[in-house]
């Protein structure tokens, strides 16, 4: 596995600080409806994405997931200030402003979506990753996917297909307990979610995804397996989520007293606890760390209120149209 150096910890702290407040930053202007619609938050669960985009090859490698997907493509080198601007529905956002909250999409930067129908992009990871067999690519396709999505019958059949062809693709359950709202003790004859792999004969398991670098062990390995033609792996990536499943989720099925106690081994806190600990930064360094993420969250709130709305033709240039069928011009 790629060495864990004290630039590793300096910059997980950094981007996980900035995740988490560009996030809290979106909930602050959802209330002041500069963000209609759904709204899904990351907020306790960046130690998946830090330790992933640690083992994954940039150049190489690509993520697909569902809907809870604002920070990912930040990670893998989307501009923030285009992510905002896609939330407040503005055409120079990563979408035009078409896609909002669950559909951010960078081609460019091998981020495949964003995807509002539940389990509906497990199958589109396989696919991803049955091309690059076809064709002969080093490739490895990440798909991330919540603990309610595998409910849906679109992962066994996809679980299926990926052992039976050995597709290089790792399934990535970012389990944070609730789902929607129902816990995995209600909604499952079991509540260990990496089981489901040992139907198909998939290697398969459970990791502590509070801290980055048992993500990165896990991914490593799985990513590795991949890319040698070893298959794919199912990974139960055990997380907690401190906001509701969206905005409008009064989160009535959890206890103070349970989120107070994963706050305790908050991912962030526990980089910074390293940072201190291995004398890597110091207090005052971790203080110029947080200033420079404020400072990089207003400059995207303000690249994306100053940004023009889309024209309202965009929606229809967007439309496919069949040569036998005449476009007929909106009129206003």
């Amino acid at each position: 596995m790629k060495k864990i150096t004290k630039k590793t910890y300096l910059n997980w702290y950094e981007e996980m600080m900035f995740w988490r407040k560009f996030e809290d930053k979106l909930a602050q202007v959802y209330i002041q409806q500069k963000v209609r619609g759904f709204l899904h938050l990351y907020n306790g669960q960046e130690a998946i994405l830090a330790g992933a985009l640690h083992v994954m090859d940039h150049e190489k490698d690509r993520v697909i997931t569902a809907y809870r997907n604002h920070v990912l493509p930040i990670g893998l080198g989307v501009d923030p200030k285009r992510v905002m601007a896609e939330l407040f529905g503005k055409a120079t956002g990563t979408s035009q402003g078409l896609g909002g909250s669950m559909h951010i999409f960078s081609k460019e930067h091998r981020y495949y979506g964003g995807h509002g129908i539940v389990g509906g992009h497990i199958p589109l990871g396989a696919g991803l990753a049955f091309a690059d067999q076809y064709h002969d690519r080093d490739n490895v396709t990440v798909t991330f996917l919540g603990d309610g999505a595998t409910r849906q019958g679109s992962l066994h059949e996809t679980l299926n297909m990926a052992a039976s062809w050995k597709l290089p693709v790792v399934f990535c359950v970012e389990n944070n307990g609730y789902a929607m709202g129902t816990s995995v003790s209600r909604s499952s004859s079991h509540e260990d979610i990496w089981k489901l792999g040992l139907g198909h004969e998939i290697p398969c398991g459970p990791v502590d995804a509070m801290n980055p670098e048992n993500v990165a062990e896990a991914l490593d390995e799985a990513i590795d397996r991949a890319r040698s033609g070893g298959g794919p792996t199912f990974l139960d990536l055990k997380t907690y989520r401190y906001r509701g499943h969206s905005m409008s989720d009064a989160q009535d099925y959890k206890t103070k007293e349970e989120v107070e106690e994963y706050q305790k081994i908050d991912p962030i806190k526990q980089v910074k606890q390293v940072l201190l600990d291995k004398k890597y930064a110091t207090e005052d360094d971790i203080k110029e760390m947080d200033k420079k993420v404020k400072d990089r969250v207003k400059e995207c709130e303000k690249f994306a209120d100053e940004s023009d709305y889309p024209d309202i033709n965009v929606m229809y240039d967007v439309v496919y149209e069949q040569e036998d069928y005449p476009f007929i011009p909106h009129k206003l």
